[in-house]
């Protein structure tokens, strides 16, 4: 019998398993934008709703593509077939890597993930209830003569999906500050002393993510900064219960 294969085969059926569920997520994503498709455009309808309603008397979106009115639908109900089909890609790579943790490790995963999309359409429901409402206000109360305001559908699903995607992972902060400090990368004392710096970055991050006015970077900024507080709150309470248990665990080893 060769020694070698018995190394090998743990491999090949961790790839299996692998390739099993990224089926799964493919087969799920399908079925998600099939039972979608019917919608695209009530779907897209709801999504323009923010810009419809400040949009002056007598105007109307265009499209200067011929093919926009059914291309764009349908890049919009296939994103969010994604955004539907995140719980179902996460518990697969939930359920791929879970074996591998240890028991302290899924106790810490399992939250974050679930906080993890919790948080991603929460960031997403705060850029289209009130950040895309106020901006579109905003942007059309600006009147320049001899100019009408006729937006064109495809720039303005890329702007929303922009700002959809720069919410969403904004709001990912709490998730990734208490992941740096469970892993050691840096310690909630360190961010603290360094507050005044992080503030000044989620402006400039708000500024990078954001259409070109300072109404949209602060609406971002200030939501990441009190995030980084609330994922900062979060780390401490992680750090000192990764502390207990090593005391514990050295408590109760017979070679000490």
């Amino acid at each position: 019998m060769n020694p070698s294969s018995d190394k090998e085969q743990p491999l090949v059926q961790h790839l299996i398993e692998l390739r099993t569920r990224l089926l799964h997520i493919i087969y799920f994503l399908l079925a998600v934008f099939a039972c979608l498709f019917p919608f695209a455009t009530d779907i897209y309808a709801i999504v323009s709703a923010p810009l419809q309603a400040v949009l002056p008397a007598g105007t109307h979106m265009i499209a200067t593509d011929v093919i926009s009115p059914f291309l764009t639908p349908l890049k919009l109900t296939f994103y969010l077939s994604l955004f539907i089909a995140v719980p179902f890609i996460l518990y697969q790579i939930w359920a791929f890597i879970a074996p591998g943790l240890y028991k302290h490790e899924k106790q810490l995963a399992a939250p974050l993930l679930l906080s993890s999309v919790l948080l991603f359409f929460t960031g997403m429901a705060f850029a289209y209830f009130l950040v895309l409402p106020m901006l579109f206000n905003f942007t059309m109360g600006i009147e320049l003569q001899g100019v009408s305001t006729m937006t064109d559908i495809t720039k303005y699903l890329d702007l929303v999906l922009h700002m959809f995607f720069a919410f969403g992972f904004a709001f990912e902060i709490p998730v990734a500050t208490v992941l740096l400090i469970h892993a050691g990368v840096v310690t909630p004392e360190g961010l603290a002393e360094k507050r005044r710096y992080i503030v000044v970055g989620c402006f400039f991050v708000g500024m990078l993510l954001t259409p070109p006015d300072v109404f949209s970077q602060t609406m971002l900024a200030i939501p990441m900064w009190m995030l980084f507080e609330a994922g900062l709150f979060f780390g401490r309470m992680v750090k000192k219960r990764s502390e207990e248990r090593e005391q514990a665990n050295e408590n109760n080893d017979p070679s000490n």
